[in-house]
């Protein structure tokens, strides 16, 4: 592989002369100055942001990350500094982003997305704007933002606003069904992608709106994609990680950067022999359960699996309307109602142990 140097690459121990926080220009001393006011004085994202910023600064090559549990238990583990980089770098190249373009920073500092959009910045030489990670972010509407990443319930509390950004990834959940109708006559190029902790962010992407709409997700240059004998994605990409990487993603190939995803392969019901995927189901109920839900399977003498539907908040009566879309077998037998899913630190639903409330 050729490196940094040698390739002219930049490397994590430079800031880009255009790089702006908040308005102001940082040079590396500038920001631990920044990065000790904002630790010993901040608000709670701020202080979180400092601590990422000592760390970048530091004598490592290396930081230090929280996974989201994508393919596995949530754990901590180190990213290699010149690798964020490269994402980084891949990113602007996706999504034309030049120095001095404008970026609104949204999202929690704890993990991979929101550290992400700050080295982006500083590598890439963007103005970025930090605002606290709320459900409704505030922001600067007299801007115009060249890019954006958000969770989708900070897109559907922002539908009214959304014309103030160029570009928009949505990620960190899947995009209900009634906000994808929403986008489909905005200006702004709203993008789903893929990727988690391990691949350094995303590291490939679709268009949810616009002439290039797809379902089917793109690999990034430099990505190799493939699927094992569990239909499972498997990932390369020696500028980013080590090795191959099998994930518990189910997909279906197109061509040899092409893919759709299915489902999580630990997200398969097995009710009477056949194999239900969980996610596929839910994209048929999202027009009509506007509570956060899921299905997932349960113990059953004679099915082996029995498929229920589990929804967040008061127990209500379903109409079967809700079912309309969906195969005879698809249908769940019983709904459950839980005040409230367990979730891991960035929101995500935890199944397994929300399910075990039901005991």
């Amino acid at each position: 592989m050729i490196t940094a140097v040698e390739s002219k690459i930049p490397t994590y121990d430079k800031i880009h002369l255009r790089f702006k926080l908040n308005g102001r220009y940082y040079d590396a001393d500038g920001l631990r100055t920044v990065a000790y006011c904002f630790i010993k004085e901040g608000e709670p994202h701020q202080k979180r942001l400092g601590d990422f910023l000592q760390a970048w600064l530091d004598k490592n090559d290396y930081v230090s990350v929280q996974t989201s549990g994508s393919i596995g238990e949530p754990k901590m583990i180190k990213l290699k500094k010149q690798a964020m980089v490269n994402s980084a770098i891949a990113t602007g190249d996706a999504f034309n982003l030049r120095p001095g373009d404008s970026l609104l920073h949204c999202l929690p500092f704890n993990f991979i997305a929101g550290r992400m959009m700050l080295v982006r910045a500083m590598i890439l030489g963007l103005e970025l704007d930090v605002v606290p990670p709320k459900i409704t972010p505030v922001f600067d509407t007299t801007k115009i933002y060249h890019f954006g990443a958000m969770i989708p319930l900070q897109v559907e509390n922002l539908q009214s606003k959304l014309h103030h950004f160029k570009a928009l990834i949505i990620g960190g959940a899947a995009v209900p069904h009634q906000l994808l109708e929403d986008i489909q006559d905005i200006d702004t190029k709203c993008y789903s992608t893929y990727g988690m902790t391990e691949t350094v962010s995303h590291i490939a992407y679709r268009a949810l709106n616009g002439p290039d709409k797809t379902d089917w997700y793109k690999a990034m240059p430099n990505v190799k994609v493939s699927v094992n004998a569990s239909d499972c994605l498997v990932l390369e990409a020696d500028y980013l990680f080590d090795g191959t990487l099998e994930t518990n993603d189910v997909a279906v190939m197109r061509s040899d950067n092409e893919f759709k995803l299915i489902g999580r392969i630990d997200n398969v019901i097995n009710s009477g022999g056949l194999k239900l995927f969980a996610e596929q189901i839910e994209k048929h109920l999202t027009n009509g359960i506007s509570e956060r839900f899921f299905v997932a399977g349960q113990a059953d003498d004679k099915l082996g699996e029995r498929l229920i539907l589990v929804i967040e908040g008061e127990e209500k009566a379903i109409d079967d309307k809700v079912y309309a879309n969906l195969q005879k077998n698809e249908i769940p037998k019983d709904v459950y109602f839980v005040d409230k899913f367990v979730e891991t630190p960035n929101r995500k639903i935890q199944r397994k142990k929300t399910l075990e409330l039901l005991k």
